[in-house]
């Protein structure tokens, strides 16, 4: 891990840097910045960043510019610890209950993540799954190698050391990892199996509330799409279909499903309030939307490896034909 160097002046505000080490080589500097400084600064961070009011080796640079070791990155003055005031000590996060792991050794950690279970703390939320792992396991170095959205359930892959982050998060960039979704969603998908294709960018609701939407000047999504089941329930069609995200955009599946037609149950973002209705009246409960494979090669052997979660008990009601 880089280590903070600072020099003051009487007469001048304290300047402080980073050095990047060894760990850290070809990292994104936003991503490197989150890791020392805590996930709960990454709004901060990024638009320090994207204000240019973030400097490596003293230029100017923006959230994916990769920083080699030896790198010098300065730090804005509210990124700086040693010129914030005390804070009051916090109580430690408390531990997760019934976790539920699938794999674990000494670089890798496999858990099959509850529905409804914030990643990281931030955004009104005091301390995350990995915050609180951190703690319960004593590991200090406890990194989410990719991430789920709170309302999404199953495979959540963590590395235990920096060295292993690089290397899983290489692999998720050069599509090397594979993941498989699970989702009811209304309808019956046409052709049954397919590439949903889109441009994402994010947005604001004049209500204020953030969404993504399928834009000309968006980031490039895909997915490849294939029909496992058809139902009919209080004659609604629905479908259970499989998901492999091709890219990883903010809510890819959620708002390419949307744009199709067949919107995940459950989905508060998404979907149409009916259709939210109709899942409410069948007992559905939360998104329906779960992690169900994760498939990559081990950092350390170098073999193949393929999790998988179990099916979710809240999809209970979806195992009768009604």
């Amino acid at each position: 891990m880089g280590m903070i160097l600072a020099s003051s002046d009487d007469n001048m505000m304290q300047q402080a840097f980073l050095f990047i080490d060894e760990s850290e080589d070809d990292s994104r500097i936003d991503r490197v910045l989150c890791r020392i400084l805590g996930q709960d600064k990454r709004t901060l961070i990024l638009r320090l960043i994207r204000k240019r009011n973030v400097r490596v080796n003293g230029k100017r640079v923006k959230p994916d510019f990769r920083v080699h070791t030896g790198d010098k990155v300065y730090l804005p003055a509210s990124l700086r610890v040693e010129n914030q005031e005390p804070q009051p000590a916090k109580q430690a996060p408390k531990p997760i209950r019934n976790l539920d792991i699938i794999y674990e050794d000494d670089d890798l950690l496999v858990i099959n993540k509850e529905a409804g279970l914030v990643v990281h703390g931030g955004s009104g939320h005091e301390a995350g799954l990995i915050e609180r792992l951190k703690v319960q396991f004593d590991l200090p170095e406890l990194r989410l190698a990719h991430r789920l959205d709170r309302d999404t359930s199953g495979c959540l892959l963590l590395a235990k050391n920096l060295v292993t982050l690089r290397k899983l998060t290489e692999q998720f960039r050069e599509r090397d990892a594979h993941k498989t979704y699970f989702a009811w969603v209304i309808g019956h998908p046409y052709p049954y199996a397919g590439r949903l294709q889109s441009k994402l960018m994010k947005g604001i609701t004049q209500s204020g509330e953030r969404m993504v939407v399928d834009a000309e000047d968006g980031q490039e999504a895909i997915t490849y799409l294939q029909t496992m089941l058809l139902r009919e329930h209080k004659q609604q069609n629905l479908s259970l279909v499989a998901l492999q995200p091709h890219h990883g955009r903010t809510h890819q599946l959620r708002v390419q499903l949307q744009y199709e037609g067949h919107a995940i149950l459950g989905d508060p973002k998404y979907a149409e309030k009916d259709d939210l209705k109709f899942y409410k009246s069948i007992g559905g409960k939360g998104l329906a939307l779960h992690a169900w494979r994760l498939r990559f090669t081990h950092p350390r052997t170098g073999k193949e490896v393929d999790f998988r979660a179990p099916w979710p008990k809240r999809w209970a009601h979806f195992n009768q034909n009604q």
